[in-house]
């Protein structure tokens, strides 16, 4: 079996888990899933950011001793994969000392030994908010870019990582898509970053002044830098370096992360795996943020949404709908309660919803056994996209369509693929009539007809189950389950149908 390793970032447990870390972990696990169903050995790893000044800030406002503070948040986080439905097969905390400590002391020995790593006096900017020494390109107006807060100077005796030394390296690893970066735009952003020259960075803070975080090895008079140990948790949790995981599944074929992250993911990183030795990560798919009413989540604004409390309102695959199918991939999206209501009642219980339960109805009605052996040539003449569809499977041409938007990230393309077939089955029905067939007293001679349209219907709604496995994991097991198979893949497919609880319930609009 090929491998196949994605991680998500690690959130930090300063606050608990937001809608915007909900759509990196939908995404990433859609991602695991449909590898999974393409037959490969997917390991799927997932945690949370534990130390820093930011988390003890958080901690003493809460007071809280640090440890009991990240037990709970990271505990929340936890809540949050099981909630959401997330496949992850493992879930890494970097308070985690037998597995994660022991292998940031042992990266940190061998930066060392490498030369990489040196000490100096340093007079410089801080944002609390990236937990990173920053520069004045990273400012406007005198405020960090991302957080819209001013850095404090801060002056003190650290260790920096020799990222200069890699800048050429770096650059011609993006550049050749030795690191593939999605979407391009990001790519772009990165080069045009690089391509000025990279600085060495800061690796450590003085203990004295940040104690909530790992001790370096050698010099107990500091403290490694946060992100110089969050990192390391992509091969800590492998069992780096002479675990069995770590040699089967490093290097991860893709990170997935949010564009705030990016240049310690697309720089740092790369340059701490050149100076250790090992191969590089394959892809970084980069992710952007979720606005609520067009304005950035924020604690103060009290517009932070609770992906936990939306799931237990309307539905675990009701949020990863919306998501997946309303939020753009790699771009910024907005949330409102209006329109997760929207494309809840349209798509959801208007659409998928009613499909099946109007389908499932005509075919227990009519008591006839389906079994179907080959794809039926349901729609040769349709439309699809403004072009006429001759001599060839319309289901074939869905399929190809969700594939490739699928392959190439772009969830909510195979959304829109998958729905266009919910489409063509309602105009389907309302074209056949099978109703009618039904009530015909000459009904008897009218079974071969009535035969072919349901189940060409239950045809095609095996398929939207099966092209939903990775995206509604939950409704794809009970659409299944109320067409009496358990996947697509036996031939030939018998229908043993049997009406369960509407999918998607119609909610009232607020």
């Amino acid at each position: 079996m090929r491998k196949f390793y994605l991680s998500t970032a690690l959130p930090y447990v300063n606050l608990s888990p937001h809608l915007g870390f909900a759509l990196e972990v939908v995404q990433a696990d859609v991602i695991a899933r449909y590898h999974r169903l393409l037959g490969e050995d997917v390991f799927f790893l997932t945690g949370t950011d534990e130390h820093g000044a930011k988390v003890a800030k958080a901690a003493e406002k809460a007071g809280k001793k640090p440890e009991e503070f990240c037990d709970e948040i990271s505990e929340k986080f936890k809540e949050l994969a099981r909630v959401l439905d997330i496949s992850n097969n493992d879930f890494i905390r970097t308070t985690d000392r037998k597995r994660h400590w022991s292998a940031v002391k042992k990266v940190w020995l061998k930066l060392k030994e490498s030369g990489a790593l040196y000490k100096k006096k340093y007079k410089g900017i801080y944002c609390l908010g990236c937990e990173a020494f920053i520069t004045q390109k990273d400012l406007r107006d005198g405020k960090c870019i991302i957080h819209q807060r001013e850095p404090e100077v801060v002056e003190e005796e650290n260790y920096f990582f020799r990222l200069s030394r890699y800048s050429k390296d770096i650059q011609n690893i993006i550049e050749k898509d030795q690191i593939r970066i999605i979407p391009r735009t990001r790519k772009n952003e990165m080069m045009n970053f690089v391509k000025q020259g990279l600085e060495d960075v800061s690796f450590s803070r003085p203990r004295k002044d940040l104690n909530w975080g790992i001790p370096a090895p050698d010099d107990d008079s500091q403290t490694i830098y946060v992100w110089a140990d969050a990192l390391i948790n992509y091969i800590s949790a492998l069992g780096y370096d002479k675990g069995e995981n770590f040699k089967k599944y490093w290097p991860a074929d893709i990170h997935c992360i949010g564009k705030d992250i990016q240049k310690f993911h697309c720089l740092i990183w790369p340059g701490m795996l050149l100076s250790l030795g090992l191969s590089l990560p394959k892809m970084m798919f980069v992710h952007g943020f979720i606005t609520v009413g067009g304005e950035k989540m924020s604690k103060s604004l009290g517009n932070i949404i609770d992906p936990i409390e939306l799931a237990r309102k309307y539905g675990v695959d009701a949020v990863r709908y919306f998501l997946l199918r309303e939020i753009p991939p790699t771009e910024d999206g907005d949330y409102t309660e209006e329109k997760f209501e929207q494309r809840y009642n349209a798509d959801l219980a208007g659409g998928l919803g009613n499909l099946v339960a109007r389908v499932i109805t005509l075919a227990e009605k009519s008591k006839i056994k389906y079994q179907i052996s080959k794809i039926p040539q349901v729609a040769e003449q349709s439309s699809l996209r403004g072009r006429q569809i001759k001599n060839q499977k319309f289901i074939d041409k869905i399929w190809q369509d969700y594939k490739k938007a699928l392959e190439e990230f772009k969830f909510n393309e195979a959304l829109i693929a998958v729905w266009e077939l919910i489409g063509f089955c309602d105009k389907y029905i309302e074209k056949e009539q099978p109703w009618r067939l039904l009530s015909n007293p000459k009904s008897k001679i009218q079974n071969p007809k009535l035969k072919e349209v349901i189940g060409n219907l239950l045809f095609a709604i095996s398929n939207i189950a099966e092209m939903l496995q990775s995206f509604l994991p939950e409704t794809s097991e009970k659409i299944f389950k109320q067409l009496g198979l358990k996947s697509t893949n036996k031939k030939p497919l018998k229908f043993r149908v049997k009406k369960g609880k509407p999918l998607f319930p119609r909610v009232a609009p607020h």
